[in-house]
């Protein structure tokens, strides 16, 4: 009985969603405070243990490339958030992004190398600062503890079988991804609304999920992670595009448009203790 138990332990753990990936925010910027706020609170309980696990890059040449983009993504959507929005670069060998509670975004340093223009770079973070407008962590988070009360439940209803416990899993999984599908296809919408207003090309975006295709690596990114498929992103960012021609019809789709990225020469970190 004990190992059945731990058996369907694990199989309510797969029907939550993947633990939040670690990534980025700026040398200057101060850690959002813990306070009885959901969202500060795990916000800032992110930021303590990125810190503890040494991931946070306190200085590094690649701020020279991040800040300005940062800055004007800030301007565009700060007014939208009720604290104030900072990034990070940290440490790890899969490219990647993600917008914590809080308002910190935390970007992978091996993100700049993938990315192929600017664009590419801003269209990642508009994106993820959609998920910070939209509150999407906490709500998710709400709606996992639901999934998970129904998989204790139907276990309940079944019987405690292991044939229960992976068929438990499989519905709280599907259910939970059913729901960040969702959430990622808004995110796209208001990510490219934002590269809009921050004046970057949001065909960035469609740039940057036509790369990530290409490149066929073993595990996705936070952006495509139990997400949409590419092709479907694409038509639904290409039918945004078409019906707001008064944003959008002043930007190119030709990726020979892009900005060139400029990455410094010397990419020494050091990272917060």
């Amino acid at each position: 009985m004990r190992a059945l138990l731990g058996l369907l332990a694990l199989a309510f753990a797969a029907a939550s969603l993947a633990p939040l990936p670690l990534r980025a925010r700026s040398p200057a910027a101060k850690p959002a405070s813990a306070s009885n706020d959901d969202e500060l609170r795990l916000g800032a309980q992110l930021f303590a243990q990125l810190k503890e696990q040494g991931e946070i890059v306190a200085t590094s040449p690649l701020y020279l490339t991040l800040q300005p983009i940062a800055t004007r993504i800030t301007k565009a959507i700060q007014s939208q958030y009720p604290y104030p929005i900072h990034f990070y670069i940290v440490h790890e060998k899969q490219p990647n992004a993600f917008a914590a509670p809080g308002g910190n975004v935390y970007v992978v340093d091996s993100l700049f190398y993938f990315v192929k223009n600017t664009e590419e770079l801003a269209g990642t973070l508009c994106h993820e600062t959609s998920h910070l407008l939209h509150h999407d962590s906490v709500t998710l988070m709400k709606q996992n503890r639901a999934i998970t009360q129904r998989a204790i439940a139907a276990t309940i209803l079944l019987g405690p079988t292991i044939t229960t416990a992976l068929t438990v899993a499989a519905i709280g999984r599907l259910d939970s991804l059913h729901r960040s599908r969702a959430v990622e296809e808004k995110a796209d919408l208001k990510g490219s609304d934002t590269c809009a207003a921050a004046g970057y090309d949001p065909w960035g975006l469609v740039w940057l999920f036509q790369d990530f295709s290409s490149a066929q690596l073993k595990t996705p990114p936070e952006i495509l992670s139990d997400h949409p498929n590419d092709a479907h992103r694409i038509r639904a960012l290409e039918q945004h595009f078409r019906d707001d021609p008064g944003t959008f019809a002043q930007f190119s789709s030709d990726p020979a448009t892009a900005t060139h990225l400029a990455l410094p020469a010397n990419e020494a970190e050091h990272f917060l203790r």
